[in-house]
């Protein structure tokens, strides 16, 4: 394997760890509002990152690379409130997206053609994220206000708002195993 390539896909794997890890802070910052619907689609967002990850994992043990696991930071516990929670993530959901681009074109300009084509599964994966984040669905003006009545609207109709946007692959809306809650 192209050690540069393998350098930013590892570095890529650890900014997937580190989104598990961010979206299940956002999971429990929500829990702690008693937001639940916005908490259960944190949660699922978290178990997807992992996957993410680990998709990345399995792909450099297979071209016969070198995996290498980073220490993680604590990701952040609190936001000023439930929207900047909601922005946060998707900022951060944009941030990946830019390092999935990069790492794309590092494949192309080293002519590693096998994982450029591999990387074109999470280029699509970040299109359709950052399609789902409720900031970027069209009544979520209204939830940056934070008012009680706006939180309760969006926190009991998180599933149909995002069903709206785009018709979800039959896997998204199951029950995590680790999950408490459907």
């Amino acid at each position: 394997m192209n050690p540069k390539v393998e350098k930013a896909l590892n570095e890529q794997m650890h900014a997937e760890f580190f989104s598990f890890y961010l979206y299940l802070s956002v999971a429990a910052y929500f829990t702690a509002l008693h937001l639940d619907g916005f908490a259960h689609w944190m949660r699922i967002q978290a178990q997807e990152e992992l996957a993410h990850a680990m998709k990345l994992f399995d792909y450099i043990n297979e071209r016969g690379g070198m995996v290498e696991l980073m220490a993680l930071e604590a990701p952040q516990r609190e936001w000023p409130s439930p929207s900047a929670a909601i922005e946060a993530v998707l900022e951060h959901e944009k941030f990946i997206t830019g390092k999935i681009n990069e790492l794309a074109s590092l494949a192309f300009s080293e002519n590693d053609f096998t994982t450029f084509n591999f990387l074109q599964w999470f280029i699509e994966e970040q299109d359709y994220q950052e399609a789902i984040c409720p900031g970027e669905e069209p009544d979520c003006h209204r939830f940056t206000n934070d008012t009680e009545d706006a939180l309760v609207y969006f926190d009991g109709n998180v599933p149909t708002m995002f069903l709206r946007l785009r018709h979800q692959p039959p896997w998204y809306w199951t029950p995590c195993a680790w999950t408490r809650s459907w």
